[in-house]
């Protein structure tokens, strides 16, 4: 097929590259001409793994452009992936989605064959036929349904495999204007995909909502598990791993995001759950369980913070291992690592950073206020309290003998588990989230966790 994918950021510009591996005809549309000039070049506009290599591959099947006209009048369908920010009252923008219909709906009015429209970004439910599809309509002159489609269809992928996750989707959700809009775009995805995915095809709105529904479940499900953790922190022997592993078992929970740790964060998780809130509020329905996912999660940057300053010696340093909010990407927004940080310099704690790709980013908001390390040892070196905050492989390879004085004295929090706690736990005080015992004082504490027993 031939597409047009309007806007080249994180998610649109994987978008194009998969569609042009997979054999169909791309154009990418942005207004930002770094990232048009990135794919013209056969560069990866944005950080993601696998994202140079397959662009550079089917450099003959995919182009960018500035021209919006250009780019729809050459195409048959047309994706629309652009920022849905966030709102004051937690709903989400429909401002950058109607700015590239207006445009898309100018192209359109010059086109005599049918074409499809497909909206990707995130919307609030109701959105995708109360405004895009009018506004496409004012624009083009044209009849939905009739002189041309519209689908909602949004992506169900992670930063940092977002390529793998387009290849291989669980599920491909289709919201749809009519069966012929609906047809074309399961045919398009049929031919994509590597993995056989449930296709489900529905109206726009219960679409949207089983968008949201998705991403709020999962929140709900990690907060759940870090509430799990801090019960089995005052309860001796209780160990959250333990516990999260065989509860997964069970089929109708599942081990995917049943880990016991920080709390989630990124670009989706955190305004998903926020928005989810927000619809059900409008709509007189109470958002208990969304309101709770939410306090649970913020909870756990202070509580982490506390239990930090409560091992630090005076004028000690406390090390951050961890500044992107998930491993595999440099994005940095509402990531636990960052908040804690953040957290520790309001109380005039002295803080070294590091991160194996978020540095850079995480120097327009902490720059002259922490010492950025040049390595995972550098930082740890440094430390009277290192708190590992992101799970990075590399953070693997940490030995003790790398830690400030071989580690005498210093405390580790290692809040993912990811280290050999056999050998930590010789030569440091090796602290992890959600293994419960007594605390050095010999009462029972969720702040005062004691040393782990296990590898």
């Amino acid at each position: 097929m031939k597409l047009s994918i309007i806007g080249l950021g994180k998610l649109g510009a994987p978008m194009a590259a998969v569609m042009a591996h997979k054999g169909n005809i791309v154009v990418g549309v942005d207004v930002n001409p770094r990232l048009v000039a990135a794919i013209q070049q056969g560069c990866a506009p944005v950080n993601e793994p696998g994202l140079t290599e397959m662009i550079q591959a089917n450099r003959e099947r995919l182009t960018a452009t500035e021209n919006y006209e250009d780019a729809i009048l050459a195409t048959d369908v047309t994706f629309i992936i652009v920022p849905t920010p966030s709102d004051p009252d937690g709903t989400f923008s429909m401002r950058y989605v109607l700015s590239a219909a207006e445009k898309i709906g100018a192209a359109l009015r010059k086109k005599k064959d049918w074409h499809l429209v497909v909206l990707s970004s995130t919307v609030m439910p109701g959105s995708t036929g109360s405004t895009l599809l009018p506004a496409l309509e004012v624009h083009s002159g044209k009849k939905c349904g009739v002189e041309f489609g519209l689908c909602y269809n949004p992506e169900f992928i992670a930063l940092g495999s977002v390529v793998r996750d387009m290849l291989n989707p669980d599920m491909i959700l289709i919201g749809e204007s009519d069966e012929r809009s609906g047809a074309i775009l399961e045919q398009l995805y049929t031919g994509v995909c590597d993995s056989n995915p449930c296709i489900r095809r529905m109206n726009f709105v219960n679409a949207e909502l089983t968008k949201l529904s998705v991403n709020t479940y999962v929140t709900t499900k990690i907060s759940y598990a870090n509430m799990l953790a801090q019960v089995c922190e005052t309860l001796p022997g209780a160990d959250v791993d333990v516990v999260t592993t065989a509860i997964g078992c069970d089929s109708r929970i599942g081990p995917k995001y049943l880990k016991g740790a920080l709390g989630y964060g990124g670009p989706c998780f955190p305004r998903d759950n926020v928005a989810f809130s927000a619809l059900a509020r409008a709509n007189g329905v109470p958002a208990l369980l969304a309101e709770a996912t939410d306090a649970m999660n913020r909870r756990q940057v202070p509580r982490l913070a506390e239990l930090i300053l409560s091992r630090l010696p005076e004028n000690g340093t406390v090390g951050i291992l961890g500044l992107s909010y998930k491993p595999n990407t440099e994005v940095i927004e509402e990531s636990q690592g960052m908040e804690i940080a953040q957290h520790l310099l309001k109380a005039d704690a002295s803080v070294v950073v590091y991160d194996p790709a978020a540095m850079e980013n995480a120097k327009a908001h902490l720059a002259g206020r922490v010492t950025f390390a040049r390595s995972a040892a550098e930082c740890a070196h440094a430390s009277d309290v290192l708190a590992i905050t992101t799970p990075w492989p590399e953070f693997n390879e940490l030995a003790p003998s790398q830690l400030k004085a071989g580690g005498e004295g210093v405390t580790v929090i290692d809040c993912w588990r990811v280290l050999p706690s056999g050998k930590f736990r010789k030569a440091v005080e090796y602290l992890t989230l959600g293994v419960g015992g007594q605390a050095p004082n010999g009462t029972s504490n969720e702040l005062a966790l004691v040393r782990a027993d296990g590898d």
